[in-house]
C-alpha cells in the first residue's frame, strides 16, 4: 500500500471533520451574536481549519515547504485561542495572554520559515509541540476553575485539552530521543496518529464549547448593551460598575462611609436547561434579573457578574442594615423565582440561589476587592447546606475570586 496515499487520504479526513465542525461551530457563533467566549472559539476553530488545510498543500506538494510553517503556527494559533476562549469564559483578563499566544504563533510559523526549503517536513518542531503542550494544559486548567468549574461539560473539554497536552508531550520526548524516524514516531506520534487524534478531540471540543456557547450566548442575545454600558433591563455592564464603584469608595473612604457590594449568583442554570428546556431557563434568568433590581436598594448600582451572577453595589448605613439588605433581595428573588413553572406541569422551577456580602469596613474601599470578596462568599453559599447568605472577608475571598 501506497504510504503517501494513505497519507493523503488520512489528512482530507482530518480536514474534512475539522472544516466541518469548524464551519457549523462559527455559522452558530454568528447566529447567537456571541460576543464573549463563543467568539474566540470561533477563531480557533478557523485556525484548525486552516491547519488542516496548510498540512493538506504539505502532503500534496514536497516543494510547498511553506505550507508547514502557516500549518504549524496556525495550529498553535487555534490551541491558544481555544485557552483564551477559556479565559474569557471565566472572567479572567486576556491581554497578556494574547501576547504569549502571538509569540508563539510567530516561533511556530517564524521556526520553519527559518530553515527554508532545506529544512525538511519536520523543520521547526520543537517550537511547534512545546507550545501546544503548555497552551493546551493550560486550556485544561482553566476549564476546571471558576465559571467552568461548575459546567460538567467543561470537564470533557478539559479532558479534551488534557490529552492534546500529554499527546505532544509524548511526542516531544520521543523526538528528542528516538527521532522522526524511529518506529516508535512513526507508529506511536507521526502524522497518521496525530491525525486521528486531531479528528477525536475536534469532535468532542466542538461538541462541548458549542454547549458552552449555548449556555451563555442566549443570554448575551437577549440582554443586549444599550448606551452608556447598560443593558435594556436596566442592569450595568461590569466595566461600568467598577468605574463607579471606584468613585463612590473613593468618596465615601474620606468621609469614613460604609460601602457594600451584595453579590447574587444562580447556580444551577445550565441543568434546568437540560432539565427544562431553554424557554424554563430564559424564563428564570429574566425572573432573576428584574427580581435582583427590584428587590435591591432603589440607590444601588446593579449589574452583570459573568453568566450567574450579578453585583449590586451602593452605601450603607452599617454591617447590620447590609446583612438585611441582602436577606431582603434573597427572600424577594424567592417569591419571584416560585412563580416560574407554577402555573403548569412542571411545578415551581427554583433554582439555587447564593447571596453574598462584602463591606469595606472589612475588605477596604477597593473596588475590585469589593466585588471579588462579595463573589467569592456568593460562591460559597450558592453550595452551603447552613445558610443562603454568606458575609465574606477580605483574605478568604479574593484568593477564591481570582
Amino acid at each position: 500500500m501506497n504510504l503517501a496515499l494513505d497519507l493523503t487520504s488520512v489528512l482530507v479526513m482530518s480536514a474534512l471533520v475539522v472544516n466541518v465542525s469548524g464551519v457549523l461551530f462559527i455559522i452558530g457563533t454568528l447566529l447567537r451574536r456571541d460576543e464573549g467566549a463563543g467568539r474566540i472559539w470561533a477563531l480557533g476553530f478557523l485556525a484548525a481549519m486552516l491547519t488542516t488545510l496548510a498540512y493538506l498543500i504539505w502532503a500534496q506538494s514536497s516543494d510547498a515547504w511553506w505550507a508547514v510553517a502557516i500549518g504549524n503556527g496556525a495550529f498553535v494559533a487555534g490551541t491558544g485561542c481555544m485557552w483564551l476562549g477559556c479565559r474569557r469564559f471565566n472572567g479572567h483578563r486576556i491581554d497578556w495572554p494574547s501576547i504569549v499566544v502571538a509569540l508563539a504563533t510567530l516561533g511556530a510559523a517564524g521556526s520553519v520559515f527559518a530553515a527554508g526549503p532545506t529544512g525538511g517536513d519536520w523543520a521547526g518542531a520543537l517550537w511547534l509541540f512545546l507550545p501546544l503542550v503548555v497552551l493546551a494544559g493550560a486550556a485544561a486548567g482553566e476549564c476546571l476553575r471558576g465559571e467552568l468549574r461548575s459546567s460538567r461539560t467543561a470537564w470533557a473539554l478539559a479532558a479534551v485539552f488534557s490529552v492534546q497536552s500529554l499527546f505532544f508531550l509524548g511526542r516531544t520526548i520521543v523526538y528528542l530521543t528516538a527521532g522522526v524516524d524511529s518506529a516508535l514516531f512513526q507508529r506511536a506520534f507521526g502524522t497518521v496518529a496525530a491525525s486521528f487524534v486531531t479528528v477525536t478531540l475536534s469532535i468532542v471540543a466542538v461538541v462541548a464549547t458549542s454547549v458552552l456557547r449555548a449556555s451563555r450566548a442566549p443570554m448575551r442575545g437577549h440582554f443586549r448593551p444599550a448606551g452608556l454600558g447598560t443593558a435594556r433591563d436596566g442592569i450595568l455592564a461590569q466595566d461600568v460598575f467598577l468605574a463607579a464603584l471606584a468613585d463612590l469608595s473613593d468618596r465615601a473612604r474620606r468621609r469614613s462611609e460604609l460601602v457594600g457590594v451584595i453579590a447574587v449568583r444562580i447556580d444551577d442554570l445550565e441543568q434546568i436547561s437540560t432539565a427544562f428546556g431553554s424557554d424554563v431557563a430564559r424564563t428564570v434568568t429574566e425572573t432573576w434579573r428584574a427580581g435582583v433590581r427590584r428587590h435591591a436598594p432603589s440607590n444601588s448600582f446593579v449589574a452583570e457578574d459573568g453568566l450567574s451572577g450579578l453585583l449590586v453595589g451602593g452605601l450603607m448605613e452599617s454591617p447590620r442594615e447590609a446583612r438585611r439588605q441582602a436577606g431582603a433581595i434573597y427572600r424577594g428573588l424567592f417569591d419571584d423565582l416560585g412563580t416560574v413553572g407554577a402555573g403548569g406541569d412542571l411545578g415551581a422551577v427554583i433554582p439555587v440561589v447564593g447571596v453574598g456580602v462584602a463591606l469595606s469596613d472589612t475588605t477596604g474601599y477597593d473596588a475590585e476587592a469589593l466585588s471579588g470578596v462579595a463573589r467569592g462568599a456568593a460562591r460559597r453559599a450558592a453550595t452551603s447546606v447552613d445558610t443562603s447568605i454568606l458575609v465574606g472577608e477580605a483574605e478568604e475571598d479574593q484568593a477564591v475570586s481570582r
